[in-house]
């Protein structure tokens, strides 16, 4: 066997074993309850929210961006949000449930295209462990309604030095 063919085997099954872990391990992004059209949808649930919705009454009150989002987990694309440059006095809301989550005092702009906070209001958010994209990530949600918000990271400012990277469409402004 030539060197080449044997290093690309090696790599090849070092990366193959790396993916494999993330495909075996068993998911532990529990947060958003399980939206089925059965007729024992709650009781399928994965969480119990105070606020819960079949997966068409969600489709009635969201955009279908919204719920892309916040129902399935999806991101919006960098830089589309408006939220991104507002710094207005306000309160940012959960556009499923509007819940109060982040306040203006705690907004920065983290240059990512995305609105970012320091810190959310006390008991308004949940967190679980995201493996997708083949990482590691601490997910956030909202704890009234279990909407994907977006994902916190730890290299935000003091005092926390937090940054929840927010989808500026799970969002909604009420400005104070």
């Amino acid at each position: 066997m030539k060197k080449r063919n044997f290093l690309l085997t090696g790599a090849a099954v070092v990366g193959g074993s790396w993916l494999l872990q993330f495909w075996r391990s068993p998911s532990t992004n529990t947060a958003i309850a399980v939206d089925t059209n059965s007729p024992d949808q709650f009781n399928q649930a994965t969480k119990r929210y105070k606020i819960m919705k079949t997966e068409e009454e969600w489709k009635q009150i969201l955009t279908p961006e919204q719920f892309k989002v916040l129902r399935k987990h999806g991101t919006e694309r960098a830089f589309t949000s408006p939220l991104d440059k507002e710094y207005s006095k306000g309160n940012y809301n959960c556009a499923g449930c509007d819940l109060p989550l982040f306040t203006s005092d705690t907004k920065f702009n983290s240059h990512t295209g995305w609105p970012s906070f320091f810190a959310p209001i006390e008991g308004a958010i949940g967190t679980t462990v995201d493996n997708s994209l083949f990482m590691q990530r601490v997910e956030v949600h909202c704890s009234r309604c279990g909407g994907h918000l977006g994902h916190v990271f730890n290299d935000g400012p003091n005092p926390t030095g937090q940054r929840y990277c927010m989808n500026g469409v799970s969002l909604k402004f009420v400005p104070a």
